[in-house]
C-alpha cells in the first residue's frame, strides 16, 4: 500500500467516531500504530489530560520495552508535557541537546536507545486535551513535513474525540476516557493470560484480542476483562451479551 493511501485511510479512521460502539482505546491505539507506520518512527504515545488536569497514557496498549521504560517519566517532563502545556509543536530534535528541564527524561530516553524526540498537541481552537509523543532511534530527526502531518493527525483525532463527546452520551465517553489508564493495565494483563493460554507471543495475543473485539463490535476492555476472568476470548455466542446496549434515540 502506498504512503499516500495510508495517509488517506488514517484521516478516514480518525473521522469515524460517530458510531454506537465507538471504542476510544482502540481509536487512540490506531493513531499510534499509523504514526509508527507512516513516519518510520520508533515509538508513538498518546498523552491525555482529559478528564482532569494530570497527563496519563492510554495508548499504545502494547508499548515496546523501550517505551514502557520512559512512558511514566514522559508524563511529568519532556516534549509531550511541553506540547500539552504550550499547545504548540515541540521540536528540540536531538536528545543530546535537549533542554535542562528534561534532564531525567532525556537521560532515561537516551539510555533506552532513543535519539530524537518531538511532540504535537491534541488541540482544537482554545482547547488542548493532551499530546502525541513521537520518538526516534535513528541518526536523523523527524522531517518537518512529517511533523506537520503528525499535527494534522493530532488535530483530526481531537476533533473526532470532542465531536463524539458532544453527540454521543457524554457520560459514556467520559467514562471511557477516565478509565483509559486502568484499561491499558488491564489489557496488558489480558495479553499475558491469552499468550500463556494459547502459547503465543504477547504481540500476537494483542493482535488476536483486537481483531476479536473489532469483529464482534466489542470494546477492547470488555474482551480483556473476559480473558482475565475466563482465560480465553468471549465465545461468539456470548459476544452479543457483552456488547453495550444500543442507544435509545426515541425521545430525540
Amino acid at each position: 500500500m502506498s504512503r499516500e493511501r495510508k495517509i488517506a485511510e488514517t484521516f478516514v479512521e480518525l473521522a469515524d467516531t460517530l458510531v454506537a460502539d465507538f471504542d476510544v482505546i482502540d481509536f487512540l491505539q490506531q493513531l499510534t500504530v499509523r504514526c509508527c507506520d507512516i513516519f518510520a518512527i520508533t515509538d508513538a504515545a498518546v498523552l491525555l489530560a482529559y478528564p482532569g488536569a494530570h497527563l496519563y497514557s492510554p495508548a499504545p496498549c502494547d508499548p515496546s520495552p523501550a517505551l514502557s521504560k520512559v512512558l511514566d517519566l514522559a508524563l511529568r517532563e519532556g516534549p509531550g508535557l511541553d506540547a500539552y502545556r504550550t499547545a504548540s509543536t515541540i521540536t528540540p530534535g536531538n536528545l543530546a541537546q535537549a533542554p535542562q528541564a528534561w534532564l531525567d527524561f532525556t537521560n532515561l530516553a537516551r539510555e533506552t536507545g532513543y535519539t530524537y524526540a518531538s511532540a504535537v498537541p491534541l488541540r482544537l481552537r482554545q482547547e488542548t486535551i493532551g499530546s502525541l509523543l513521537l520518538l526516534r532511534a535513528t541518526d536523523s530527526p523527524l522531517p518537518a513535513d512529517d511533523l506537520a502531518l503528525a499535527q494534522a493527525f493530532a488535530d483530526a483525532a481531537t476533533i473526532g474525540l470532542l465531536h463524539a463527546r458532544s453527540v454521543q452520551r457524554t457520560e459514556t465517553l467520559n467514562e471511557q476516557l477516565h478509565t483509559a489508564l486502568h484499561s491499558r493495565i488491564t489489557i496488558e494483563q489480558a495479553k499475558g493470560f491469552l499468550a500463556a493460554y494459547r502459547d503465543i507471543s504477547l504481540d500476537d495475543a494483542f493482535k488476536v484480542m483486537r481483531r476479536h473485539a473489532r469483529h464482534h463490535r466489542l470494546l477492547l476492555t470488555v474482551v480483556a476483562h473476559h480473558i482475565i476472568n475466563t482465560g480465553d476470548l468471549p465465545a461468539p455466542s456470548s459476544a452479543s451479551s457483552l456488547r453495550a446496549p444500543a442507544r435509545d434515540t426515541s425521545h430525540e
